[in-house]
């Protein structure tokens, strides 16, 4: 997704991601994967309650012309190989910072014996891995790369998203570099789930147009910033159904920072499995030795207020440990047989 005219993609990895694209869909049950190329993530979908937020900008949108006009050149290809040199995913990005710096998906670059970046101009860099954090299914690389190609993109701030937001996806969908694509906010506060399992809040829902290998790329507003990096998909088809989901630039913001100053992200842990059946935080079971087992917390108990916010589901508890670091001390409040209990524990860091 450039003022170049658009490159003849590769045939042989073309056909190749459209076959991948379409495994393991069965009759009529809806799928939510991943959008790389190495199809072998799929996850749940849940519907949250959606808070009302602010108006995303107060200045006249940008046309979709426009907004790929200022970002093109900071959107990039990864080609990911395994310690044998052969290709196995294939996903999008993009420049993060002057100092070559570059997210991405965590899914996009899993297993990755070299990473090659390829850039508005054609040409390609290598790129080392600086780390990666599945809770959040998103990574940083470094590529080898002249400062004249590298273009860093602005992050928003996605937490003032609205649902009618016009949204614009950059990326490289089956191979095909430099494709742009438009279309709303669908609905915001979505959950899914991270590659390891753990809740990813507050998730971007769009109808713009992804599909396998716009996995990393950006979802840029009408302003022309990043306010979330695509991830996956909801498709009985396994290609773009119209449902996407793309993870907030707010938590990017966080976890990138976190990866290229150490190499790892921290999460705060309590240590508890939500019972995701449930309209309220019900909790289904506590791991041995975390500080919900250390505090007397039991599987059916029912958790209303932590720290200090009311909590009326899974997703909402989920989000308040989130908002937290490894360490902190929290009062935690919650029901049993009727009756209601406050503890205080110190969160500790999830475990990968």
């Amino acid at each position: 997704m450039s003022l170049q005219m658009p490159r003849r993609p590769r045939p042989s990895l073309i056909a190749s991601l459209l076959a991948v694209a379409c495994l393991g869909v069965g009759g009529g049950v809806l799928l939510s994967t991943s959008l790389s190329s190495n199809n072998d993530t799929r996850t749940v979908v849940r519907q949250v309650t959606v808070h009302d937020s602010q108006s995303a900008s107060t200045t006249s949108p940008l046309s979709v012309n426009e907004i790929y006009r200022r970002a093109y050149k900071g959107v990039v290809e990864l080609i990911v190989s395994n310690s044998g040199g052969a290709a196995q995913s294939q996903g999008s990005g993009f420049v993060y910072d002057s100092n070559g710096d570059v997210v991405t998906n965590q899914h996009v670059v899993a297993g990755a014996g070299s990473i090659s970046v390829r850039f508005w101009n054609g040409n390609s860099y290598d790129a080392a891995l600086v780390g990666t954090d599945r809770s959040t299914d998103l990574a940083v690389v470094k590529v080898s790369a002249p400062a004249s190609v590298l273009s860093a993109l602005a992050l928003g701030d996605s937490s003032k998203l609205v649902v009618g937001d016009g949204v614009v996806a950059i990326g490289s969908p089956f191979g095909l570099e430099e494709t742009v694509t438009s279309g709303i906010v669908s609905a915001l506060h979505r959950s899914i789930d991270a590659p390891n399992n753990f809740t990813i809040p507050d998730s971007i829902q769009t109808d713009a147009a992804i599909n396998h290998g716009n996995s990393g790329g950006p979802l840029l507003n009408a302003e022309g910033r990043v306010v979330g990096v695509n991830a996956q998909i909801r498709s009985e088809s396994g290609d773009n159904a119209g449902v996407g989901f793309a993870i907030p630039s707010n938590a990017i913001r966080s976890v990138a920072s976190q990866l290229i100053s150490t190499g790892k992200a921290e999460h705060a842990y309590l240590g508890v499995t939500l019972d995701s059946a449930s309209a309220r935080a019900r909790v289904a079971g506590v791991r041995s030795g975390t500080p919900a087992d250390q505090a007397g917390i039991r599987a059916d108990d029912v958790v209303t207020t932590f720290d200090g916010t009311e909590v009326s589901n899974s997703e909402e508890l989920a989000r308040a440990i989130n908002a937290h670091k490894p360490g902190d001390t929290v009062s935690v409040t919650y029901v049993r047989d009727g009756q209601s209990h406050t503890v205080k524990l110190k969160l500790a860091s999830r475990p990968s």
